[in-house]
């Protein structure tokens, strides 16, 4: 088919890969950072370090381009497209009293989720739009039209012409469109931001977004965590855990999924399909943090646990140690129960560690799962999954086959694979339905084998201290 290119622009930097368009094959590859920033940023320092990544005839040859990026950015653009402040990233945590007071202006959490799949949440563009009214009244004034990194990065490559678009994955973590009906809610819009102000056409998952002047096509793009499960080919029957500081739970399943609790997130996928979500606070913090008490690193905490045994003689920690959302106790802290003499070493609390926050991730599992969404397989991302005692523990905690695939540019090269499916199509040669098959992610897989069953008593135990402790805060959690 030809030669394809995926650009990834994070909040750190921008990734790019030039790929085999019919077999993956990575050709090359591009590398570029961004400036530190705050919680605000300036969207031209995302095209200066772009083209650093493109640098010495990086895209030479390409056919086509696929664009992801970091999800939750919002950037408001005045009647003539010009940007009316700095783009507001993911991480501004001046925006939560705003996604409190948004959930209760239309009667709560049961309405946010039945109307868009989800509840504000600080990260959220609508949840920046309310802190905009209450805060920047001349610029929410001047709003005339708004798009996410992903959508405006799209839209510099194609010259900036009239139609400006997106597609369904970026669409869903707005907080302004439902992944069920598929199709924008203005008037969520105007209820946070006092007016109504143009959106983006959303695009299917193969449809281009048009071509650039010099003929490149450019395909529809996605948010980071749609490029990433896309790049590593996850399909029905697939979860994701992500391992960062708090963790995060998605699986693709047929239909969007309405949580009146809001503890799903409904987000849609780069193909077709949704990408259920669910996020817990804490994953690798309770890890280092307990590293930190024993003086030893996570490697070191590893080697520590495999020396205790499953159920840590006892030991139970709940690691809520920043509150929690999943089950929904923001003011808790974690627990540490089952102290006795024989469990008081520096092995058992190791263990603890482990086996708390993988049973924390599997209560979100099984949120996913007591909603029908089928669990088979699961992929284990971020450096923790590399330690051994994670891949220990995890396969018989989660009840399935584990899956930690070998560090590359997951979402760079969802872009690239999207980029190859617009290009087949364009071609004749693929068919809106499938994307091109490339070859699945190298990993490494672990099974839960005969540790199954002791894998099983290790998390009863864990749901039943979880229970005495906080009961009835988690339904159906177990």
């Amino acid at each position: 088919m030809g030669i394809v290119a995926g650009l990834d622009s994070s909040t750190e930097s921008t990734r790019i890969v030039v790929c085999d368009a019919e077999t993956g094959t990575v050709l090359r590859q591009g590398y570029a950072p961004h400036p530190t920033t705050g919680p605000e940023g300036d969207p031209q320092a995302w095209l200066v370090s772009l083209g650093e990544a493109a640098a010495g005839g990086l895209l030479e040859g390409v056919q086509a381009i696929g664009v992801s990026a970091q999800q939750h950015g919002l950037l408001v653009l005045d009647a003539g497209g010009v940007l009316v402040r700095p783009a507001m990233l993911g991480n501004d945590r001046r925006v939560q009293a705003a996604a409190a007071d948004l959930t209760d202006a239309l009667g709560g959490r049961a309405a946010w989720a039945e109307a868009v799949g989800s509840v504000p949440q600080a990260g959220q563009a609508v949840a920046k739009l309310r802190w905009l009214a209450r805060n920047e009244p001349e610029s929410a004034t001047r709003a005339a039209a708004l798009m996410q990194p992903h959508d405006w990065l799209v839209w510099q490559l194609l010259g900036r012409p009239v139609r400006r678009t997106t597609d369904r994955g970026a669409a869903s973590s707005t907080g302004y469109w439902s992944a069920a009906t598929g199709s924008w809610r203005p008037d969520l819009v105007e209820l946070a931001l006092g007016r109504q102000a143009a959106l983006p056409d959303v695009l299917h998952p193969a449809e281009p977004a048009g071509h650039t002047p010099e003929g490149l096509l450019i395909s529809a793009g996605t948010g980071e965590t749609m490029a990433a499960a896309f790049g590593l080919g996850v399909g029905p029957g697939d979860a994701v855990i992500s391992l960062g500081a708090s963790g995060s739970v998605f699986a693709v399943h047929h239909e969007a999924l309405v949580d009146p609790t809001g503890t799903i997130t409904s987000f849609a996928d780069a193909t077709g399909r949704h990408l259920p979500v669910v996020h817990t606070l804490n994953a690798v913090r309770v890890l280092r943090g307990t590293a930190e008490i024993l003086g030893t690193d996570l490697n070191g905490l590893s080697e520590l646990a495999l020396r205790s045994t499953p159920g840590a003689y006892g030991l139970v920690l709940l690691p809520y140690l920043e509150g929690e959302r999943t089950p929904h106790l923001p003011h808790t802290a974690g627990t540490l129960a089952g102290l006795r003499r024989e469990s008081m070493k520096p092995e058992h609390l190791a263990r603890a560690a482990f086996e708390g926050m993988l049973c924390g991730l599997t209560d979100a599992l099984d949120v996913l799962r007591g909603r029908g969404v089928d669990v088979r397989r699961v992929f284990l991302l971020g450096a923790a999954a590399e330690l051994p005692a994670v891949q220990a523990v995890a396969p018989a905690l989660f009840g399935a086959q584990v899956v930690v695939p070998q560090a590359a540019d997951y979402a760079a090269l969802g872009a690239a694979r999207q980029a190859a499916w617009a290009l087949g199509v364009q071609q004749g040669v693929l068919s809106h339905l499938e994307p091109p098959r490339w070859p699945a992610a190298a990993s490494q897989v672990f099974e839960p084998g005969e540790d199954l069953a002791v894998g099983q008593a290790v998390r009863q135990q864990y749901v039943t201290v979880r229970e005495q402790t906080h009961p009835g805060a988690f339904q159906g959690g177990a």
